[in-house]
């Protein structure tokens, strides 16, 4: 029988051009698989074949775990207490063993061992085939339309299978069995059954990757595109850098007679491509990713990381575009949060932020408006700059005297004081299950307190724009964080519990 075994192995290894050791590891596992049955329970069993001989041994198995963990399943597990009794040396997390009688082979029935070991032997292909796509390296995935699998295109290249969810598809783009697709390989999981390479054709990493295969500059390193933002199949913005001052960066991206972006706009259904010129300086960067709409004036606000950006009424439907399209576009590419307004609306807006700070310094330094007025025509805009900035530039200011400056500069001080402490008394007073959600650190949980945002619950009634008002965090950053503290909501438990 053994010498038997041994001729089967080599047979089926040859025939299906596998290891013999894949071929070994097959037959354990239906070894193992068919004397479980034998068991009440879930069991854990082991069947160890000598490559040389056939010779094989059968153990059950028992996980070692700590005591204070308990048995989870006590047919597969030991207690650390009882184990050491058997094996002294033993340690949580290895198994302890012990021989069972063997089943014979011819008791397994042949069909069930087959199939264990066929199933093996095309994963074992499948990954080989896997293994030796991924090595070529290959960003992205060349293949046809295959089949329809719940609304996901199968994708096929040679014998390997991508995926291309509905979601990841270019919107109003119609394919069809037996059509050539070009995507973005985005990941590989190889637990998924059939087609494990997750596609995408809506990614800006695909359209990233398009303009590096058009562009040899690219790849030659002359050139880098910085960043992508994608309304797929409608329009997108790539910013691009020069990194030698010989070479137009956006004259090389879009080619002779436009040859290079047309090829790029072709394979993503006509998506309209804006390029524009990365600036290390952020307000430039926006005025460009902003384009073809001309901006007046601009006001960046680093602690919220957003900006004011003033355009024309002539620019304003520009600015935005449809939709809101054109500056949605641009924050994603820039990473900024863009607010378009028109003159009048700046206006305003400055008249409020001035009011509001006019009322701040009236209040916390105990001043006329006079005094508060001065100090916001002079560039204060908070009293920490009234309490710090340096004695020597306070005293430029001709309205003021030594004895005034340094007043102020006292009464600023003091304010903050005042109103750090009264931020820490509010900061205790938020809820312990706010503090524990994942993606909150001292500094937001700290503006969130500010807000009155003491409770989960509290954070999770917020709209996506009270948080980012709040915080000064990005659109996604903030509704990230709201569904993290609506998770609770969909289990349907409490707050409190769900952090116990």
């Amino acid at each position: 029988m053994n010498r038997e075994l041994l001729m089967l192995v080599d047979a089926i290894s040859r025939e299906k051009n596998v290891e013999r050791d894949v071929v070994f590891g097959a037959v354990e596992a239906a070894l193992a698989q068919a004397t479980k049955k034998l068991y009440h329970g879930e069991v854990d069993i082991r069947v160890a074949i000598d490559r040389d001989t056939g010779v094989y041994e059968t153990f059950r198995r028992w996980l070692v775990v700590p005591d204070e963990q308990g048995l989870q399943n006590p047919d597969a597990e030991e207690l650390l207490m009882d184990a050491k009794e058997r094996v002294a040396d033993v340690e949580p997390g290895e198994h302890i063993e012990e021989g069972i009688e063997s089943l014979p082979i011819g008791r397994i029935g042949a069909m069930a061992a087959k199939q264990v070991i066929l199933q093996k032997i095309r994963d074992a292909e499948r990954e080989m085939l896997l293994n030796d796509f991924m090595s070529r390296g290959d960003k992205i995935f060349v293949g046809t339309v295959k089949r329809m699998d719940k609304g996901d295109i199968i994708v096929e290249s040679g014998r390997v299978e991508g995926r291309l969810r509905r979601g990841e598809m270019i919107p109003k783009e119609n394919l069809r069995n037996g059509d050539r697709v070009r995507a973005m390989i985005m990941e590989v999981d190889l637990t998924l059954r059939g087609a494990p390479i997750i596609l995408s054709r809506a990614a800006p990493e695909f359209m990233i990757e398009l303009f590096r295969q058009e562009v040899p500059e690219i790849e030659q390193g002359l050139l880098e595109i910085k960043s992508c933002a994608r309304d797929p199949g409608s329009r997108a913005k790539i910013a691009v850098i020069s990194h030698d001052k010989r070479v137009d960066p956006i004259g090389t991206c879009v080619g002779v007679r436009g040859s290079r972006v047309n090829a790029v706009t072709n394979e993503l259904a006509g998506e309209r491509v804006d390029i524009v010129l990365w600036s290390e300086d952020p307000a430039q960067f926006v005025i460009g990713a902003l384009a073809p709409a001309n901006v007046s004036s601009i006001v960046v606000d680093e602690e919220k990381h957003a900006m004011d950006v003033v355009v024309d009424e002539e620019n304003l439907a520009i600015a935005i575009g449809r939709g809101g399209q054109n500056v949605r576009l641009a924050s994603e590419l820039t990473g900024w949060k863009i607010n378009i307004m028109d003159a009048n609306e700046s206006a305003q807006k400055q008249a409020e932020e001035q009011q509001t700070l006019r009322a701040l310094f009236m209040e916390k330094l105990d001043v006329d408006e006079e005094i508060a007025d001065i100090l916001i025509v002079e560039g204060f805009t908070s009293l920490e700059e009234v309490a710090y900035v340096p004695l020597q530039e306070m005293l430029e200011i001709e309205s003021f005297d030594e004895d005034t400056v340094n007043e102020l500069r006292t009464r600023a001080k003091d304010a903050l004081l005042t109103m750090e402490i009264a931020r820490e008394e509010s900061v205790e007073e938020v809820s312990q299950d706010l503090r524990d959600l994942d993606g909150l650190n001292p500094q937001l949980i700290a503006k969130l307190a500010d807000a009155g945002v003491h409770t989960r619950d509290d954070l999770a009634d917020l709209a996506v724009d009270e948080l980012t008002d709040i915080t000064g965090q990005s659109a996604e950053e903030a509704k990230t964080l709201i569904m993290k503290a609506r998770e609770h909501w969909f289990a349907g438990q409490p707050a409190a519990a769900a952090h116990e």
